[in-house]
């Protein structure tokens, strides 16, 4: 009976040595996975989009690339109106801020650029807005169009000391758009601001266009010049930020890689104490063995 008891003692222990060492594998399996979702995590952060509201915009640059065409009238408005054309086709007034640069094509070094640079509007809580004509001679060319730019900054361009490279730098680093002839091209323009791994912050300009016809009213002998109608305005007051969020948390993987390592310490210790226990046990059995043999003989 005692010899029973012993040896199922002993399976009982073989039996929890087998089951401590199937849970410290798992731990380690647990710890290694732990560790490669964290770096996976470190790789590969998640874009995080937010919507900043704002009051008024810094006044962006609208750099017009008109060509032969010719600048009639600019003017501001708000609460997104415009009044009817009184004299189009006519000279009017150009109540804007502008300037006009020249400067060589940044991608092929041998080509001038002209440039007439507007400022944009504001103050999107008044729904401002910058509505601008164009006249030019259609028996020219076969179609007729005007190439734009937007930038951040209009003081940034009239405070350079450089407006020629400033310029080439703008161009190298935003997107050109075009409005074409006998149409009044409405364009809604939205900011977007996006941080850099380098900790350096990129702006981007994402617009809306709306085409209408327009309806020419003037004499035959009139018509041979083409007009543009071009409307620049803010679409909302809002700013898309967009930055790299890094979800991974070490205090939350160092806690995970903690636990694990204190059972597998637990483990160990229980696994070191059944081997100790049992090796007790076979001694116990061999000297009772040895007496009972020394008895008998």
């Amino acid at each position: 009976m005692g010899f029973s008891k012993t040896c199922l003692k002993n399976v009982f222990s073989v039996i929890l040595i087998f089951i401590y060492l199937l849970l410290m594998a798992v731990a380690v399996f647990l710890a290694y996975q732990t560790i490669a979702d964290f770096m996976e995590k470190l790789k590969h952060p998640v874009m995080s989009v937010t919507y900043k509201e704002v009051d008024s915009f810094e006044a962006p640059g609208i750099a017009l690339y008109p060509g032969k065409a010719r600048l009639l009238s600019c003017k501001h408005h708000y609460h997104s109106h415009i009044p009817p054309l009184v004299t189009p086709g006519q000279p009017g007034d150009v109540n804007c801020f502008t300037d006009q640069i020249n400067y060589t094509d940044p991608f092929t070094n041998h080509t001038t650029k002209h440039a007439l640079v507007v400022r944009g509007p504001s103050y999107v809580r008044k729904r401002e807005l910058i509505f601008l004509q164009f006249s030019q001679n259609e028996t020219e060319q076969d179609f007729s169009a005007i190439n734009y730019l937007l930038f951040y900054s209009f003081k940034e361009f009239a405070g350079s000391e450089d407006k020629a490279q400033f310029m080439k730098d703008c161009e190298r680093s935003y997107s050109m758009w075009t409005f074409s002839g006998g149409f009044r091209t409405w364009v809604k323009m939205s900011l977007v601001k996006t941080s850099e791994k380098d900790g350096s912050e990129s702006v981007e300009f994402r617009q809306e266009s709306s085409v209408v016809k327009y309806n020419d009213r003037r004499k035959d002998s009139d018509k041979t010049n083409q007009l543009f109608f071009v409307v620049f305005e803010w679409r909302d007051p809002f700013v898309q930020e967009v930055r790299d969020i890094i979800t991974a948390n070490p205090w939350k993987t160092i806690a995970i890689l903690c636990g694990i390592f204190l059972a597998l310490f637990k483990a160990a210790d229980f696994a070191k104490l059944s081997v100790k226990w049992m090796m007790k046990i076979r001694k116990r059995q061999l000297k009772r063995r040895s007496r009972e043999m020394n008895q008998v003989s």
